[in-house]
């Protein structure tokens, strides 16, 4: 049976990858390494199809090393252990794995001795963030490099050349210009889906040119960069609220709209009640309010009406005033509570035991409470609430606050009592 279109026309050296210029242009680091004769332990993170594993076997020919190919998911202990008894005889034997954050402790144990001293040079491929799913002793060995969505220019260059290729479609049919940039819009970066894409198109093809109209007919939506589970959620959940804090309005909608794409409701519930209290807050507590009305409306009606009260809620968390007051005083608060733990005042605790009563809260008495020391002695001077003069709201907050001030608040309540 023919291999696939992508596995074919896999590039063998450097000047046949497409894209990646930042690691593989000139002076970059990839191409030194293969100007130097030199090769270290690595991982190349990023999307699918983005060429990580085909870099690595480019980097051990054009370096003429010997490469293994190994699968963290599916490889057993007794396939490293071979690769291990093969390595002796070589002066530095590269392992390529695919999936290399699934590598559990046991095969880790394994390998982690053969890469410290040298006798394998590992290359490990990954979509997930290596800061976050490689295991620290794996990442510690290895330089950590992105490798990138490809370009709309790149993925038509690929395109046209697998057409023309003679290991390719070897110029049997011609892919015209507008199917290319549609392929290319669909396939969001992912050369391989690219590949497969036009592969399909030439042999459902019935004519000697590839047309827009046969790349929609087999084509109905575009790859998406982002699931459930994955990175790219997460790259657009962080977008999704610097968007509404810097007051995007277009780009808040637009990430908001990748996320309900990914159909996850409560990543998207929580974000937004996050986003209402810690990025508007006390600028606007209304479209706090509202928020949680719209995300109540939506959870009722579910996808995709329920994106219509959730688009009116980003809208409106955009363009309201912005204060972070409120997040950053109870952060402040934390960050006392952790450091200090000085006792409560007597006159303050749950059940006051020996005092007279003149000295116990005053709990007929409200002309008195704003004028009581509420914070214990050690840090009776600590000040968490900064006022953010963004709106009207918070401008009057901030007036009462300083009015208060004024009081110098006593813990000596008999004399408070008194009126002294």
């Amino acid at each position: 049976m023919k291999q696939p279109l992508a596995f074919r026309m896999r590039p063998e050296t450097l000047d046949e990858v497409i894209g990646q210029q930042h690691l593989i242009g000139p002076g970059q680091v990839i191409r030194r390494c293969i100007e130097q004769g030199r090769l270290f332990s690595m991982i190349f993170y990023g999307p699918p199809g983005t060429g990580k594993t085909t870099l690595a076997s480019v980097l051990a020919n054009e370096l003429h090393l010997p490469y293994r190919l190994f699968n963290a998911v599916t490889g057993n202990k007794k396939e490293l252990d071979t690769i291990f008894e093969e390595a002796k005889f070589y002066d530095g034997l590269v392992l390529i794995i695919d999936e290399v954050h699934r590598l559990n402790k046991d095969k880790q144990d394994l390998l982690l001795p053969h890469v410290e001293n040298g006798r394998i040079i590992l290359i490990g491929a990954t979509t997930s963030n290596p800061t976050m799913a490689i295991n620290p002793a794996i990442r510690s060995r290895c330089h950590l490099f992105a490798i990138k969505p490809l370009e709309t220019a790149d993925i038509i260059a690929a395109l046209n050349r697998a057409a023309a290729s003679e290991k390719g479609l070897n110029g049997q049919v011609q892919l015209d210009p507008k199917a290319a940039e549609l392929i290319a819009g669909y396939c969001g970066g992912d050369i391989r889906y690219a590949l497969n894409v036009l592969e399909l198109c030439a042999i459902a093809s019935d004519e000697p040119v590839i047309s827009t109209e046969l790349v929609q007919q087999y084509v109905q939506r575009p790859v998406r960069g982002i699931d459930k589970d994955g990175d790219g959620h997460y790259d657009a959940v962080s977008a999704f609220q610097k968007a509404i804090r810097g007051s995007d309005v277009d780009a808040s909608l637009y990430y908001l709209a990748r996320l309900i794409q990914a159909g996850d409701m409560d990543s998207i519930e929580r974000r937004l009640l996050v986003i209402a209290y810690e990025d508007i807050g006390l600028g606007n507590p209304a479209a706090v309010a509202r928020t949680i009305s719209a995300i109540d409306a939506a959870k009722r009606v579910g996808f995709p009406e329920g994106m219509i009260p959730l688009g009116v809620a980003v809208i409106d968390l955009a363009l309201s005033p912005k204060s972070k007051s409120g997040e950053l005083a109870i952060q402040a608060a934390m960050a006392e509570a952790e450091a200090s733990d000085p006792p409560v005042p007597a006159y303050l605790r749950f059940t006051p035991v020996g005092m007279k009563e003149e000295d116990k809260y005053p709990y007929d008495r409200p002309d008195l409470w704003h004028k009581i020391q509420y914070l214990p002695d050690a840090i009776r001077t600590k000040r968490f609430y900064q006022p953010q003069a963004t709106s009207a709201y918070e401008k009057q907050l901030a007036a009462n606050y300083e009015s208060l001030k004024r009081y110098a608040r006593s813990k000596n309540l008999a004399e408070l009592k008194r009126g002294k």
